[in-house]
């Protein structure tokens, strides 16, 4: 009898180890169901964090297209001004180059013509040598000195650019004759010139004084 209730005696070391190991899987199996709630609520909370992205990410877009198309309309308004600056600067600089040219046109006519008024007052001045070289005797001392003086005075009239309107048989030019008759002449081209009275002038092309001629006829059949 003392044997068999040894043998039906349990080994306290043995229920110790045996609620340990119970105690264990218990643990165990919580942690794991703990685990499982953990990975459920992470996942819960990152569907939650990925909606707003999502809705973020449109906002974004949409944002993005709003940006492009205002960047459009200024891209356009610089355009437009740029486009209305250089029209401006050309019609300045066009203005600028016809300002320049007018400039330069003024100063070659100032150039050119600074001797007219003075030419102008010249001119009965030359008459009178001429009208005295008529006067004078053939070969006098007189006349040699009157025509070497109008020689040389005709030289530097040219040098300025003034010339000597003398057209003697020419057609007659109304921009630098001035009849002042018409006479019959057989022997004249009609409408040409057959005398000068007085001659005329230019100077770099400029009519100074128009020269007054006489001027032939035209055949009235011709008209």
């Amino acid at each position: 009898m003392p044997e068999q209730e040894a043998g039906d005696r349990v080994n306290p070391a043995e229920g110790e180890q045996s609620a340990a190991t119970e105690e264990t899987d218990s643990k165990a199996a919580a942690t794991d169901q703990q685990e499982k709630v953990v990975a459920e609520e992470a996942e819960v909370a990152q569907a939650t964090v990925e909606e707003p992205r999502n809705g973020a990410d449109t906002d974004a877009n949409d944002g993005d297209e709003e940006s492009l198309d205002a960047l459009r309309e200024t891209v356009a308004a610089l355009e437009h001004e740029i486009a209305g600056t250089k029209d401006q600067v050309l019609r300045a600089r066009a203005e600028e180059d016809n300002t320049r040219r007018r400039a330069a046109r003024d100063a070659e006519n100032a150039r050119k013509f600074a001797l007219e008024k003075f030419a102008g007052e010249l001119l009965p001045v030359i008459d009178n040598f001429e009208r005295a070289l008529e006067a004078a005797a053939e070969d006098s001392a007189v006349r040699e000195g009157l025509d070497l003086s109008m020689k040389l005075l005709f030289g530097v009239l040219e040098k300025s650019g003034i010339k000597v309107v003398d057209p003697i048989g020419e057609p007659f030019d109304p921009t630098y004759h001035e009849a002042i008759a018409t006479v019959d002449n057989p022997d004249a081209e009609p409408g040409s010139v057959t005398e000068v009275v007085q001659k005329g002038y230019v100077l770099n092309d400029r009519l100074l004084r128009a020269a007054m001629v006489l001027v032939a006829k035209r055949d009235a059949q011709k008209g």
